[in-house]
């Protein structure tokens, strides 16, 4: 579709757009080490704008919607509520990668991570400016469907449980509900005896696949992970004083993932995600 002087685009529209493609162009730049002058990408995304603007470039018939990049237990939920926005593209992965990657330029309008250091590490890094926190969340300990209440919570009934198999749970050192889990296990005097039956993960939806496949005969995920899955069952809900505060700090890259991250804090999008499981805790972006 070319677009004439008396389209739909108008220019706030053009100004967003120009925003974001000087901040996707600097990013990218610095991330991957290219060796144009950031000018002269900042240049070039000025003319595409602008040529927009004035009709003198195709463009798509609808703008495109937010890039948002999140952590992996916000699947679901954060599908929904992307759904009833409207044209989001939501990539999902460990915290740590997803961290990793925006601070390495990838073209994301908005971030949404599960452990305030992964966030604090990207303020730090100058990726993002600040973040607020959204949302919050708990521990379980989960088995298949079909398994057997626990007799009690200590190390010698989850050795049992186990019978020579492994818990399953995200990394210790960098998935944030593997690093969750483990400050609750070592709080619990249950670090010593469990930490070399562990399956560490490179995300909880792994740990809980593992577990509703029945490759695992336990599993420490987030309720909301036990709560999509059909394949497991709570065991035992971990106390929330047992572990620091579950929250998801989220951070706006571009005025598109601002527009975003405010309609996520909006009473729409909080109904969407009690629905899944998750708790409110929401700062003004």
């Amino acid at each position: 579709m070319k677009l004439s002087p008396h389209s739909p685009f108008d220019m706030v529209n053009t100004r967003r757009l120009l925003a974001r493609l000087r901040g996707h162009a600097q990013r990218a730049l610095a991330g991957f080490g290219l060796g144009w002058p950031v000018g002269l990408a900042v240049g070039l995304a000025a003319g595409l704008a602008a040529g927009l603007a004035a009709g003198s470039v195709a463009a798509p018939a609808q703008a495109e919607g937010p890039s948002v990049f999140a952590a992996a237990s916000l699947r679901e939920a954060l599908d929904d509520a992307a759904g009833a926005y409207g044209g989001v593209v939501v990539s999902y992965g460990g915290s740590g990668t997803m961290a990793r990657q925006v601070a390495q330029g990838a073209p994301a309008d908005a971030v949404i991570l599960a452990h305030e250091d992964w966030m604090d590490w990207l303020v730090a890094q100058g990726a993002v400016s600040g973040a607020h926190t959204l949302l919050s969340n708990s521990l379980v300990l989960i088995g298949p469907a079909d398994a057997a209440d626990l007799p009690d919570v200590s190390a010698q009934a989850l050795l049992a449980r186990l019978d020579g198999g492994r818990m399953a749970m995200g990394q210790t050192q960098s998935v944030p509900a593997g690093i969750y889990g483990r400050a609750w296990l070592e709080g619990a005097g249950l670090w010593e005896a469990l930490s070399p039956h562990l399956a560490e993960t490179e995300n909880v939806r792994v740990a809980l696949a593992f577990v509703a496949r029945g490759e695992a005969p336990l599993g420490l995920v987030y309720a909301t992970d036990a709560l999509a899955d059909p394949g497991v069952r709570v065991l035992y809900e971990v106390p929330a004083g047992g572990h620091p505060p579950i929250v998801y700090p989220a951070a706006a890259l571009t005025e598109a993932g601002r527009d975003f991250l405010a309609f996520l804090a909006g009473s729409e999008a909080q109904l969407i995600f009690a629905r899944r499981g998750f708790r409110p805790v929401v700062e003004n972006p």
